[in-house]
């Protein structure tokens, strides 16, 4: 029985299936229909005129043995941490001193090793200009980023704005690479120790949310440097960040969740093509209890109480 062009494309605007490897998708009716199924990168960025990668996903696994024993010796190892530090107290210290926390050093860069927990990008990805890259400063004490900055689109005819640069923090993962996240629920305040050339950035929050529409949704602040070769110390409440999504501010604001943080970013995009540099010291966290905001931004009730 053959199966009419109109019930093809409702099946796969339910299925949600593209033009990607065929499938055999029995119906109801006792008929067959030839779809395709729906890479499982469906929403990672593919530049425009790339071709689709349409290798299965366990076509891209490179399996080495030795590797994979050395694996099961280091995620053994951090799972028996995980059990030693559950009994010491939060993150593995005494309980008390946790209560009484008061400021914690999050990052700071003192090797080389230090610099793994960071991810550079830039328009690079879609086909633009611009360079970034990473290295410790003097003595081996600070992250220096620098690079230069093109706002020139790549000519691929479909991208329109190009020009930006990330440094950006990598998740955390505890034992058989299960996400973790930090809790920040004790401080209210961002603190940082930075040197920059003048420029403005943008300090971009991640936390973790429950729906994976929600993924791309990341909360962010204007970060003005003063140039010059002094150090800069700088305090962001949490009230202050706002939510955005792929580069759209949200209506819809709520308060960023400090129990589910899952990286930290730092972006410029300021349109001003040239060479750019940022030298971090630190980033940690501090409780202000001199600031009482809890959130900054109006909370609109979508059915107000009569």
């Amino acid at each position: 029985m053959a199966v009419s062009r109109k019930a093809l494309k409702a099946l796969s605007g339910v299925y949600g299936v593209t033009h990607r490897q065929p499938l055999l998708f029995p119906s109801k009716l006792g008929c067959s229909a030839i779809l395709s199924t729906r890479s499982v990168f469906e929403r990672d960025y593919r530049r425009p005129g790339q071709p689709p990668d349409t290798r299965w996903p366990w076509q891209k696994i490179h399996f080495d043995f030795s590797k994979g024993v050395e694996g099961i010796k280091k995620h053994i190892g951090l799972l028996k941490d995980e059990f030693v530090q559950r009994w010491t107290g939060p993150e593995g210290r005494p309980l008390l001193e946790h209560m009484l926390e008061q400021t914690r050093v999050q990052w700071e860069f003192r090797g080389p090793e230090s610099l793994d927990q960071w991810v550079v990008s830039s328009d690079q990805e879609i086909g633009g200009h611009s360079v970034a890259y990473t290295k410790l400063g003097k003595n081996n004490t600070t992250c220096f980023l620098y690079g230069s900055l093109c706002s020139t689109p790549p000519r691929d005819g479909e991208t329109r704005y190009s020009g930006y640069c990330t440094l950006r923090s990598k998740q955390p993962l505890a034992s058989f690479d299960r996400k973790k996240t930090y809790d920040w629920s004790s401080f209210n305040t961002l603190h940082m120790r930075i040197r920059g050339d003048g420029r403005p950035w943008m300090v971009n929050v991640s936390a973790e949310t429950f729906f994976s529409h929600q993924r791309d949704d990341i909360y962010s602040y204007f970060l003005y440097t003063r140039g010059g070769p002094y150090w800069q110390d700088v305090k962001i409440p949490f009230s202050k960040f706002f939510l955005s999504s792929r580069g759209r501010i949200q209506d819809n604001q709520h308060v960023l969740w400090l129990d589910k943080v899952k990286s930290i970013g730092f972006t410029l995009g300021d349109k001003a093509d040239g060479p750019f540099q940022l030298e971090i010291d630190f980033i940690g966290l501090c409780n202000d209890l001199a600031h009482t905001e809890e959130f900054a931004y109006e909370l609109y009730k979508r059915n107000p109480e009569v």
